[in-house]
């Protein structure tokens, strides 16, 4: 039910703006699709962070059906992908997946989720583009 609560941007237009229209807070976009199992369990933890972040973070959904254009861009090629941005830059996150570039699997508790946006806040405003999350994760297959 998080997906439906939560903002979705429908045009590459929209995506653009989100990233753009942030100056102090961190973007926070998940790429999927709605009806998705590992999207729906993500959505249901951001839902449930979306408050307790507000302060330090903006989350929205983007289908990747519906709006292709970042699809090959940012290399959307998993079901679920969550990305962050910042004074429209992409932010990276040394997950210990090897793919620093984005967020492709599900965490399913919620302080930790609010752990990593903490994390790259933080390094973002101290100017990092790449920034070591609290938790390391093992590559999934």
């Amino acid at each position: 039910m998080g997906s439906v609560f939560l903002p979705h941007l429908h045009t590459g237009w929209h995506v653009d703006q989100a990233i753009l229209s942030e100056d102090d807070r961190i973007v926070v976009i998940r790429f999927g699709r709605d009806w998705d199992k590992d999207c729906m369990l993500m959505d249901e933890i951001l839902y449930g962070i979306a408050e307790k972040v507000s302060n330090f973070a903006a989350i929205y959904l983007c289908n990747i059906d519906e709006v292709p254009d970042f699809n090959e861009m940012y290399e959307l090629y998993d079901p679920m992908t969550v990305m962050f941005f910042f004074r429209n830059k992409h932010m990276m996150c040394d997950f210990g997946t090897g793919d620093n570039n984005k967020m492709n699997f599900v965490i399913d508790d919620k302080q930790e989720m609010i752990d990593i946006i903490e994390t790259i806040y933080r390094g973002a405003r101290k100017g990092r583009g790449l920034v070591v999350s609290p938790v390391q994760y093992t590559r999934r297959s």
